[in-house]
């Protein structure tokens, strides 16, 4: 950020937001090396979306300009000025004027560290502590961008807390009481660390939320049942009170410029008796017993399902893991299985065929956990799961290696290991290509590598790797024989797609030594479909899809679908890819019509809002719920050629132009 003129004065204009720094003074021009922003006229007028070139004069008035950079920066000024978004954001003022300068890290890892003992009761603590991450108990809270990263929990005899920790742990008058187990603390401390409460043990203790200053004391009888459904219900209602009453509420993430009115849900408050404006200003123990007399039953199908919840064995292990499933809001539930019905005991099995020649593929023992809400779903258990991601304690440490190192372009490392699997490789390097072109992109092929060779490329930094041939009991094949991941010391690729045979022991290895996420096999695929599985995987990713929701696309293009699964952080996406591309279109055809149904799948949207890309659609709506509406066949073919999005017609996938040369009965380009 650069101040011309800066004189600093101490006081004055006020910025009248959380952050972490700030100073006032009077200065002729702010200047921030950044592309997009938002700016909001505080005497009501309005939050505009700066983005592309810009540039707009101010009239009289009190203004905020929010700006993402490597910092968030905000400026608040009074007008006259003039706003400019070229290659970066300027405020210009033809006199020295007085500006309220503020920065705020944004929320990509923790900075402290809470120690307890290894106790519920320690454990309790820690999550107390977790809430230090608000910036806000307003519904503000409600928005990623006014959470910074939980800190980190570790163990040791005796409490330490850090003083910031301790400072900045807000005190709201709601407590969270359950007994004294490591399961019912794992289940209640997502609600707890949203609401701000302080969390108590209990011998024998039937579960409880209290906030006895307003008059709050409410049981929690099935805690799997009733802490996920209390959570969703307080963090619904501040995302509506947010959008209604909060000066801080940001434009929709629109698509097209007649994105802008209220959300679609905003008869939800109405409906419900909440009056907006006093539930914002009221304290945050006022705002939960307000939130719990509504009748909150009735409108819950309205909002969203829950973005992410987590199969969790409540372990001393795992509650290392728990400031990183907080930060994510996921919810908590104890690994629970559920009988394989008899179809999917016939896809486990391992007499098919099979990529590649003859070889000893690792056999994979499947279970099927209990089904749980939950858009994206992870299992951090014991066990291979079918159908969820199977994560590891050490993706979520290595995400924070990562996200400490300066970024540059992403980097992608494609190794073709099987000249007989060409096809895929050529499929995947022209998607990277094409794709560069719009996106700061480094890609490295490989071909033949031997087992030296191989582990310099996963010792080497790259943000994705794409290794095409095969795998077996020994490990990835090489031109000299097979590399066993577990025999490198680390490695250092983020994310990956192994498309071999069986490679999901090695996808584990991976994670363990270095990785975050990535997609492997669970036993013997046909070349063909591999290939067409990893290319659309490879496009879905480049275009900002989180890896579990990629492949879950991906495998549409097969029938053997459930032979690909997710190891890591499947919620994990690539640096440089932006999630506002993450959108999907469900078309069912009937009598020469359509039904649409466009959704938006960025894991980091949850909360937001956000406008979709069709005229045919009013309003701005929550990220979660889904627009649907009806077009025609060849008005939906139109709506389609400008897109770049995958599209699901009658079941089947395809790319935006495949699907709109189908809708308009000409030849859809090759699947």
């Amino acid at each position: 950020m650069r101040v011309r003129d800066w004189q600093p004065t101490g006081c004055g204009t006020t910025l009248a937001a959380p952050v972490d720094a700030r100073a006032a003074g009077v200065a002729t021009q702010v200047t921030v090396p950044a592309a997009t922003g938002t700016l909001h006229a505080r005497d009501g007028d309005g939050v505009t979306s700066l983005e592309g070139r810009f540039r707009r004069t101010l009239e009289d008035g009190s203004y905020r300009l929010e700006v993402d950079a490597a910092l968030d920066v905000l400026v608040a000024f009074d007008g006259p000025a003039v706003v400019e978004v070229t290659d970066r954001v300027a405020v210009r003022f033809d006199d020295p004027t007085p500006v309220a300068l503020g920065a705020r890290r944004s929320p990509s890892g923790p900075t402290e560290t809470v120690t307890v003992p290894e106790t519920p009761d320690g454990v309790a603590t820690a999550v107390t502590h977790a809430a230090a991450a608000h910036r806000t108990t307003a519904p503000d809270r409600s928005a990623a961008r006014f959470r910074r990263h939980p800190p980190r929990f570790a163990f040791a005899d005796r409490v330490d807390v850090p003083d910031p920790v301790a400072a900045a742990t807000p005190e709201t008058g709601i407590e969270v009481a359950v007994p004294r187990s490591l399961r019912a603390l794992f289940v209640a401390a997502p609600l707890a660390y949203y609401l701000g409460a302080a969390v108590a043990v209990e011998d024998g203790a039937t579960p409880r939320l209290r906030a006895p200053d307003a008059g709050v004391d409410y049981a929690l009888d099935e805690l799997e049942r009733d802490a996920p459904a209390t959570l969703a219900r307080a963090f619904w209602l501040d995302c509506l009170v947010r959008e209604a009453s909060s000066p801080h509420a940001p434009p929709p993430q629109a698509a097209r410029a007649s994105a802008d009115g209220p959300l679609v849900e905003r008869d939800v408050l109405a409906d419900l008796g909440v009056d907006p404006d006093a539930a914002y200003d009221a304290t945050p123990a006022e705002r939960l017993a307000t939130y719990l007399e509504a009748p909150f039953e009735r409108v819950a199908d309205r909002l969203p399902e829950w973005h992410l919840s987590m199969h969790v064995a409540p372990t001393l292990e795992h509650v290392r893991a728990l400031p990183f499933l907080l930060d994510r809001l996921a919810f908590v539930f104890p690994p629970e299985t559920a009988a394989l019905e008899r179809r999917e005991l016939l896809e486990r099995s391992l007499d098919d065929f099979y990529r590649g020649p003859p070889g000893p593929v690792a056999t994979v023992e499947m279970l099927k956990p209990r089904s749980r809400q939950g858009r994206w779903q992870g299992w951090l258990a014991e066990g291979t799961p079918i159908d969820v991601f199977k994560t590891r304690p050490e993706a979520y440490r290595n995400h924070l290696e990562y996200r400490r190192r300066d970024r540059t372009d992403l980097s992608v490392a494609v190794v073709l290991n099987d000249r007989s699997m060409s096809g895929e490789h050529e499929a995947v390097a022209d998607v990277y290509e094409r794709r560069a072109d719009s996106l700061p992109m480094a890609v490295d092929f490989y071909e033949d590598l031997t087992r030296a060779e191989l582990a310099d490329v996963l010792g080497d930094h790259y943000e994705f790797l794409h290794y095409i041939g095969h795998c077996e009991v020994e490990g990835l094949r090489c031109a000299d024989g097979n590399l066993a991941v577990a025999s490198l010391e680390e490695t250092n690729v983020e994310t990956f797609f192994l498309n071999a045979c069986g490679s999901y022991y090695e996808g584990l290895d991976l994670v363990e030594r270095g990785s975050v996420a990535g997609a492997v096999t669970l036993r013997k695929v046909l070349d063909e479909q591999a290939a067409k599985v990893g290319t659309a995987f490879a496009r879905l990713l480049v275009h900002g899809f989180p890896i579990e929701t990629a492949l879950r696309l991906a495998r549409r293009r097969i029938r053997m679908g459930k032979d690909y699964a997710v190891v890591g952080d499947g919620t994990q996406t690539l640096s440089r890819t932006s999630g506002d591309a993450a959108t999907v279109a469900h078309v069912e055809r009937a009598d020469g019509g359509c039904e649409v149904r466009y959704e938006r799948l960025s894991v980091d949207d949850h909360g937001c809002a956000y406008a979709p890309p069709v005229d045919a659609v009013e309003g701005p709506r929550l990220c979660g719920n889904p627009a649907e509406f009806e077009l025609p066949a060849d008005a939906l073919a139109g709506v389609l050629e400008d897109a770049d999005h995958p599209v699901i017609v009658d079941g089947e996938f395809y790319w935006s132009d495949e699907a709109a040369a189908l809708l308009a009965d000409a030849r859809p380009t090759a699947k």
